[in-house]
């Protein structure tokens, strides 16, 4: 499946605003289409990061077509550019694995987080997209807290992400979409581990 072809096609036609096009310019020039998803688990491979980003679009545009709450652009711009704080944020490199088959160790392809702009995971996904189009209040709150618990503001004991839950119903839409894609429509799609 050619994932940067479907999200091209799917930005291009939702996507408006002032800016889009500088976007997907800066898009062009990063690794964005290429990157994995996680290091080891959830499309941990090869174009992982954007098979994501379509998968949580799949699932938030299911939702919204049934509540009808938000616009496609919404819609579009919150899912597809929800994690763009993994953007030239992992590094290829090996470990050994020892083969059960042979018993021999082998080298296997595996990622490695290094991030240049350590900023957080939903605040830096804002900062970067604000920088070429302007969020709404409630796009943006939606993607700042799209991890849900996960957030490491959350595990400190924040209560923010509750309000934002609270006030913004599309952040709690983007949080279940981005948890079933994860562990429901990315089971298996991890190259650096099987399990």
């Amino acid at each position: 499946m050619d994932y940067k072809a479907e999200f091209l096609e799917i930005f291009n036609k939702y996507v408006t605003r002032a800016g889009a096009d500088k976007m997907l310019e800066w898009l062009e020039n990063t690794d964005f289409f290429t990157a994995p998803a996680s290091t080891r688990y959830h499309g941990a491979c090869e174009s992982g990061l954007v098979m994501h980003s379509l998968n949580v679009y799949k699932v938030l545009k299911a939702r919204n077509d049934i509540e009808k709450l938000y616009s496609d652009e919404t819609i579009a711009l919150v899912a597809l550019c929800h994690d763009f704080c993994k953007i030239n944020f992992y590094t290829e490199g090996t470990r050994n694995v020892k083969n059960d088959v042979t018993g021999q160790w082998e080298k296997v392809k595996v990622y490695n987080v290094d991030d240049q702009f350590p900023y957080g995971h939903g605040e830096k996904s804002v900062f970067l997209v604000d920088r070429f189009v302007r969020l709404t209040v409630e796009e943006a709150m939606a993607i700042r807290w799209h991890m849900g618990g996960f957030d490491d503001s959350a595990k400190a004991g924040s209560f923010a992400m509750s309000e934002a839950y609270r006030r913004y119903p599309l952040a709690v839409m983007t949080h279940l979409a981005d948890l079933e894609a994860t562990y429901l429509l990315e089971k298996g799609t991890s190259a650096v581990n099987k399990r």
